[in-house]
């Protein structure tokens, strides 16, 4: 694995721009990052990052169904108990889900390690799927890249794919929702719902603030229209403690990600994982906080159950050194997770964002960031397979 310097496109901002990249720049601050890019070896992606994905993906599928049939589990994991009926059924009933993102620390040599599961909302998408696609044959176009360089990313293709076999049981009118003023969530709800229309179907946009709640019980648009299946980038768990939370079990409303997601999409999978496969390649030990000091290793890593975007994290180095982010989730219960940092090169260090669409692994991006801890304000580098 190795970080290669490269000239930027002169256009690539009127490129983001034609293609509706509205957020490739935040707050002033270049989000994506083409001045380098990751290279990696086809033995690399296949066996260190593709198939570990698909392990890990089956190991933490098999883990659903357990966790809906246990009050133990699911009080762990500090999921409502409110919902613990509507999340069982969403998972006995097969509905439907659509993508997922893993991030690993991986730098070419030993065993990726998986530091989380991001399966209810994961962003980075279009990014992963399709711009780094378009960066790649431009600049092979250009002679910028050998003619045979690859990618791995079939991102797109299988979210296509995945719409067009999910179409027949989702109930209809199907919409995409976000925060209206997030440009980022926004965007790729945009993307998403054009790969959907790519498979046939017909949607709706909402914000997530008009949506609201009939008399009957129903969710329904801004013209009262009940919304059959609503795709949401927005976390289940906040879902859970808003207004109209407690209406979502009796209200027949389909959602993608879907209830279940809702064990995924929390850093307590990671101690039950790590107690049921202790000693695998791929994972860390990993601990709820409430185990003894003495059992953790001498260095960790504690992270709130529901945080986001590297927030609330708190790093202890094994010289004792420690470091720390800032948010919102200070009271929130908490994992330790052992140490194992990031591989730091040039720009900083990166972190791979591992792909799943449906149930099988589909290509990554690269997020970097200035320190340890990958953060909002990390950048995004494409990465390229090299023959």
């Amino acid at each position: 694995m190795q970080r290669i310097a490269i000239a930027p496109r002169a256009d690539w901002r009127a490129t983001a721009d034609r293609y509706g990249f509205t957020f490739s720049v935040i707050d002033g601050e270049p989000y994506w990052d083409e001045s380098a890019y990751y290279a990696f070896t086809l033995q690399q992606i296949e066996q260190d990052i593709e198939a570990p994905t698909g392990e890990i993906h089956e190991m933490a599928m098999s883990l659903v169904s357990e966790v809906v049939k246990s009050e133990t589990l699911l009080t762990r994991l500090a999921i409502p108990r409110t919902h613990w009926d509507w999340i069982a059924r969403s998972w006995r009933e097969g509905h439907p889900h659509l993508y997922g993102r893993m991030d690993l620390a991986y730098d070419g040599s030993g065993p990726a390690k998986l530091y989380e599961l991001n399966y209810d909302t994961p962003t980075s998408l279009y990014e992963a799927a399709f711009f780094q696609w378009v960066w790649l044959e431009e600049q092979k176009q250009r002679g910028a890249l050998p003619a045979g360089t690859d990618q791995y990313n079939l991102i797109q293709e299988l979210l296509v794919a995945s719409f067009g076999a999910i179409a027949k049981v989702l109930p209809r009118p199907l919409y995409f929702s976000a925060v209206r003023d997030s440009a980022e969530d926004q965007g790729t709800i945009a993307y998403l719902r054009d790969c959907a229309h790519q498979a046939g179907l017909d949607s709706d946009l909402i914000a997530v603030e008009d949506i609201g709640l009939s008399t009957r019980g129903a969710f329904t648009d801004l013209e009262s229209t009940v919304i059959g299946t609503l795709f949401k980038l927005y976390p289940l768990e906040h879902m859970f403690e808003d207004r109209y939370g407690r209406d979502l079990p009796a209200s027949n409303l389909q959602l993608i990600e879907p209830a279940w997601k809702a064990v995924l999409s929390n850093k307590g999978i990671l101690p039950l994982l790590w107690e049921r496969h202790a000693g695998h390649p791929n994972l860390l030990p990993a601990f709820f906080d409430t185990t003894a000091a003495d059992e953790l290793p001498p260095g960790w890593v504690r992270k709130p159950l529901l945080s986001r975007e590297g927030a609330n994290i708190e790093m202890r180095l094994p010289d004792g050194e420690s470091l720390s982010s800032d948010g919102p989730y200070n009271d929130a219960p908490c994992i330790r997770q052992a140490y194992h940092p990031l591989t730091r090169y040039s720009g900083g260090y990166p972190l791979i964002g591992s792909w799943v669409i449906a149930d099988r692994p589909a290509g990554m991006g690269i997020r970097e960031d200035r320190g340890l801890i990958t953060r909002d304000t990390s950048r995004f580098l494409p990465h390229v397979i090299l023959a």
